[in-house]
């Protein structure tokens, strides 16, 4: 029978144990649980790059006793030139799915990492410096970890779209074939990437020698995004979405994530809860109510400037 696992001094949970382990230890320092989940966060982008990474996006639900929570929307916008001519020009009728054209928008991982930061200082004690934080996540990009079987089939089955990216076959097909279950993932480039952010900030990631590095080779390479697009990126603080469902304040992000669908299949289920789990009939009124709410985000969800009715109205 499984057991629920209980802790009393804190407890975190991640995609990977390595990334699990990385926000533990910060704990067992003394930090706090926002300051574990950097740690975490940081971790996840080296030992499990098929899913996270530095170039990727981040989004925050942070609570406290006695208070509303906090959203931290750290998605990046795209780059100023990315517009329908910008493409028409290059030969596309849509924007690639792989390769230079596709990457148009700003890593907002690492501003999310500083908001949360500041909030963890300001409203939750957090003390421990950035330097700890990335810590494991610096060792383990300089050491390598083990591959597991998930990124070496990622591996097998991405090579065609991403053999041909700048630095893919250099890390993940060495002599020309994709690292082996259980062999070693260095990724040192990665290393020295978070040991500058370390040392210089993570503002550096954006109006810093890191910025002004990455815009260059992303203009190299063939992608929209410029340096001006990363000078002016800052993650911003949101007011969550929130919706009573059976007697419980149930929060989630607000667009453009699928925050509002989450809620939605919850407060409609909530109304049509069925009698018996795992039946026919349960699986059923779940279609039902995922299939209506998400006849509402596809048609309404979309960048929050540019959404003609708030995402609050859809949850009276």
């Amino acid at each position: 029978m499984l057991q629920t696992k209980r802790s009393y001094r804190g407890m975190v949970t991640a995609p990977h144990h390595l990334a699990a382990q990385a926000g533990l230890s910060v704990l067992s320092d003394g930090g706090n649980a926002i300051e574990a989940m950097i740690a975490s966060a940081a971790a996840i982008a080296v030992v499990y790059p098929h899913m996270n990474g530095l170039g990727g996006d981040s989004f925050w639900l942070i609570g406290k006793p006695g208070s509303a929570p906090i959203g931290i929307q750290a998605c990046g916008r795209s780059a100023r030139a990315a517009d329908r001519n910008w493409y028409r020009e290059r030969g596309c009728t849509a924007i690639p799915g792989r390769g230079p054209l596709a990457a148009l928008t700003v890593a907002g991982t690492v501003d999310g990492w500083e908001k949360a930061q500041n909030l963890s200082r300001r409203q939750h004690g957090g003390r421990l410096p950035m330097s700890r934080l990335l810590q494991d996540a610096i060792r383990y990009a300089w050491e390598g970890v083990p591959v597991p079987q998930t990124l070496h089939e990622n591996i097998k089955k991405k090579r065609p779209e991403l053999q041909d990216v700048p630095g893919f076959a250099d890390v993940y097909l060495p002599n020309g074939a994709p690292l082996a279950v259980g062999s070693k993932l260095r990724q040192p480039r990665v290393a020295d990437t978070l040991a500058r952010l370390s040392q210089a900030g993570l503002s550096d990631f954006y109006r810093g020698d890191l910025a002004r590095s990455m815009a260059a080779d992303l203009e190299r390479a063939g992608s929209p995004l410029r340096l001006p697009d990363f000078e002016r990126y800052q993650a911003a603080l949101v007011t969550p979405l929130s919706l009573d469902v059976a007697g419980h304040k149930v929060f989630n992000m607000s667009p453009p994530t699928q925050g509002l669908a989450s809620l939605l299949i919850l407060g409609l289920y909530a109304r049509r809860i069925a009698n018996k789990a795992d039946g026919i009939d349960h699986l059923h009124r779940l279609v039902e109510c995922t299939k209506a709410a998400f006849r509402v985000r596809n048609r309404h969800v979309t960048d929050p400037d540019y959404m003609e009715r708030a995402a609050v109205d859809f949850l009276t």
